[in-house]
């Protein structure tokens, strides 16, 4: 039997991707100002990035990026473990674990690479990992790459997560979650979760990816919104490319888990360290988060404008108070259609569809920045109205 060529199968799977209309193609960002980029000639208000304090372009940030650059050079240099951490990267990690209350932070190259470490560091073949459902990518690689049995429960249901935890009641556990999930844009139920953990020995730990810098007091986070600490909360993942609109992740926790983390982690042994101009501009971004507590005043009233406009108008909008905000379409090349009209009024506005999201469940996912206006929104929304009745029956749309 002759064997079937790779290129043979490839094929037929991007026929496939065409036909059920989840290709994906690269769009090239040619610039960006405040909230607006601009994409093959064009300015569009951006909704579908992540930039949620709107710090990226923060002229403090872009200094102290160019001047750790002029001291340190472009690159690390090597790993971590070896000669590629600088003092940008200790003094990042002390700050971040200060602000959280933590005893220690480690320093990842991206929230994906770190997800994949811990998992792979602290699980083993024998181990138990229960998620939820929904749960980012990296959460589900990571455990299939530590080779322990990953158990998952149906989305916010802690029943459901107690159930995956007792059938295995003689295996070392972790219960993992998003604290705010990425495509819906809901919380996790983790005091509840919390409980749970402690009264199964497991080891509870929570992807804060989109919560970190917007959620909870001082912008603190999901666990800190939830009144929870590193005590109920040992593991506490913060990425720096959302809403301190850098690059790279920390993992924050207790000290033995940190420690163990570090020590056996693939994915910070054997990769190349941050350059410690990242870290300087983190560094930047913290402070600032810190101290401008009006950029999440201002974001929490933008979503509040955007979510009582989209309830007036009938648009189909799935339940969150956070900046994202998903509005649920269901079929891919509706979903694909609806944002390619969007574009052509000036807004960009991300399509996701499976297997980002699970089949039926395509949607729009609308991302609110401090550097939004008042104007923006209501013209994101007028857009919205016009455009969703003229991809599907007006029966969808409740006016």
């Amino acid at each position: 039997m002759k064997r079937p060529a790779l290129a043979e199968r490839l094929a037929t799977l991007a026929a496939e991707r065409r036909a059920a209309g989840l290709e994906r193609r690269r769009i090239e960002i040619e610039g960006r100002e405040g909230a607006s980029v601009r994409l093959y000639g064009r300015e569009l208000v951006n909704f579908a990035g992540n930039d949620y304090l709107g710090l990226a372009q923060h002229l403090d940030v872009i200094a102290a990026m160019q001047e750790a650059a002029a001291v340190h050079g472009v690159g690390s240099g090597s790993a971590d473990l070896i000669c590629g951490h600088y003092k940008e990267h200790t003094a990042l990690e002390r700050e971040v674990a200060d602000w959280l209350g933590a005893p220690r932070a480690l320093l990842f190259g991206s929230g994906y690479l770190a997800n994949l470490g811990v998992l792979q560091a602290l699980l083993h073949e024998g181990a138990v990992c229960v998620q939820d459902k929904l749960n980012h990518a990296c959460l589900l690689d990571g455990a299939q790459l530590s080779r322990c049995e990953l158990k998952r429960y149906p989305h916010l249901d802690v029943e459901g997560a107690m159930r995956q935890l007792q059938t295995r009641p003689e295996a070392p556990a972790m219960l993992a979650t998003d604290g705010v999930f990425s495509m819906d844009g809901d919380l996790a139920p983790l005091k509840e979760l919390a409980l749970l953990a402690r009264a199964e020995n497991a080891t509870l730990y929570v992807d804060d990816a989109h919560g970190i810098g917007v959620m909870g007091p001082g912008g603190r986070g999901s666990v800190a919104h939830a009144g929870l600490s590193y005590r109920e909360v040992p593991l506490q993942l913060v990425t720096l490319g959302k809403a301190l609109g850098g690059y790279g992740a920390l993992v924050v926790g207790r000290e033995d888990l940190i420690e163990a983390v570090l020590q056996a982690a693939r994915t910070y042994l054997f990769t190349t360290a941050l350059p410690p101009s990242i870290a300087a501009a983190a560094r930047a971004s913290l402070r600032l988060a810190q101290k401008e507590a009006w950029r999440r005043f201002k974001l929490v009233g933008l979503v509040s404008r955007f979510r009582r406009g989209a309830q007036q108008l009938g648009l189909p909008l799935m339940e969150s108070d956070t900046p994202i905000q998903p509005l649920l379409l269901g079929d891919s090349k509706r979903a694909v259609a609806v944002a390619a009209t969007l574009r052509t009024h000036g807004l960009l506005v991300g399509a996701i569809r499976p297997p980002t999201v699970p089949e039926g469940r395509a949607r729009l996912r609308i991302s609110i920045s401090a550097l939004h206006s008042e104007a923006q929104i209501d013209q994101l929304l007028d857009e919205l109205e016009k455009a969703c009745k003229a991809a599907a029956p007006t029966s969808d749309i409740q006016a």
